[in-house]
């Protein structure tokens, strides 16, 4: 008896020449404000909207908390990266950082030559 043998998975289900990357999508400041307010006129469910929107359920009760921290006219930003302003100052702190530590290293080894030759 000859056995059948079954395709393999590859023959199946082959494998795409590009995988598909799942990006992360990013939302409007409009559309968050929105969304909760749609949320808080109570006009549908907060599951009933996520679905609408094509969005988490906890997702639009994160940015409703969100927005009750935060001040009224504050952008509405998520956690994450910061913003290109900030990231330019944090980089312009770890050059004074690390040009500092760097005088501080030269400074030490001062010191302890000019200790040996008191000696």
């Amino acid at each position: 008896m000859n056995k059948k043998q079954l395709p393999s998975k590859r023959e199946i289900i082959p494998a795409s020449p590009t995988p598909a990357a799942k990006g992360r999508v990013t939302f409007t400041d409009e559309f968050k404000r929105s969304a909760v307010e749609r949320l808080r006129a109570g006009g549908q469910s907060g599951t009933d909207l996520a679905i609408e929107l094509g969005i988490r359920r906890n997702q639009l009760y994160k940015w409703a908390k969100k927005l009750d921290e935060q001040a009224p006219g504050e952008v509405f930003r998520s956690p994450g990266r910061p913003t290109v302003g900030a990231l330019g100052e944090v980089e312009q702190l770890r050059k004074d950082l690390a040009s500092a530590q760097e005088e501080l290293a030269i400074l030490k080894k001062l010191d302890a030559y000019l200790t040996r030759l008191k000696k």
